[in-house]
């Protein structure tokens, strides 16, 4: 009956306020410019309020468009993450404009019976475009088509399809200096900047280190079957602190990774680290 539909909805919200809580929590840290991040995610995954995430290499852009996205009304559909420089910007971006856009049968220099994009196949779902900054002119041009219009138009085809997608995306270039330069569309920057969330680097915030250290040795033991102790050694921390860390937050994870494979015993030690000073 009615009681039980309410009930299940109370726990549903629970349930994913907690899971948003440890989502966020890891995401976050306790640094405040971590919390202002947690408090624009929350802010932010309600709406569908397009979104652009600023910072370097490594300070976990993809994770916050999961979070975003995993507290959406979109979260029962598909997340589609793409990094743009993955794929082969020849041909004036051809195979990327495929991949997002799609293309008509017989379509030269494909031979088949046509297919979707990514935004055809995300369709209710969130679109993540990770480094936007080297997207091709002709992909932006299709990016502010499906932002303005909400509509993409496939390769070879004059007709156009409607979509409902949210789009975040992410760079760790400065856009403004690429307006300048010519390389990147002034419109479809604003387009995409309607929210801007600037991660700082791990260097900036290494109070979160210890948090950071016990997640990824949790989640790590599971993964590789190991028992190593999450408490970090105050001179593990010492030697992390004194590290600028240039590839961030990525960087850190695969420097535990790799200390967990060697180890021999349950506790870390300094030697284990391998932080050479020039990666």
């Amino acid at each position: 009956g009615l009681a039980e539909i309410l009930k299940k909805a109370i726990d549903d919200v629970s349930n994913r306020k907690k899971s948003l809580d440890e989502r966020v929590d890891f995401i976050v840290g306790k640094t405040q410019k971590m919390l202002d991040v947690a408090e624009q995610i929350l802010q932010v995954a309600p709406s569908d309020a397009t979104v652009l995430i600023m910072g370097e290499n490594g300070t976990g852009k993809e994770l916050v468009s999961r979070a975003i996205h995993q507290n959406s009304s979109r979260a029962s559909h598909l997340l589609y993450s793409i990094n743009i420089t993955t794929v082969p910007t020849r041909e004036g971006g051809l195979a990327l404009m495929d991949k997002l856009f799609g293309h008509v049968k017989k379509q030269p220099p494909w031979n088949d019976e046509g297919r979707p994009g990514i935004f055809e196949n995300a369709s209710g779902g969130t679109v993540f475009l990770d480094e936007i900054g080297n997207a091709p002119h002709d992909v932006q041009e299709g990016l502010l088509r499906v932002l303005q219009e909400r509509e993409v138009e496939r390769i070879g085809s004059n007709t156009p399809t409607h979509v409902d997608v949210r789009i975040i995306a992410a760079t760790n270039q400065n856009l403004e200096e690429k307006i300048k330069q010519g390389a990147f569309r002034e419109d479809l920057y604003y387009r995409l900047k309607v929210v801007e969330i600037t991660l700082p680097p791990l260097r900036e915030r290494v109070s979160d280190i210890p948090i950071l250290y016990t997640y990824f040795v949790a989640e790590l033991n599971k993964r590789l079957n190991k028992q190593i102790s999450t408490r970090l050694r105050d001179d593990v921390l010492k030697k992390f602190q004194d590290y600028p860390w240039p590839g961030n937050i990525r960087q850190l994870e695969h420097v535990i990774e790799a200390a967990m494979v060697k180890a021999r015993s349950n506790v870390l030690t300094p030697s284990a680290f391998d932080l050479k000073s020039d990666s």
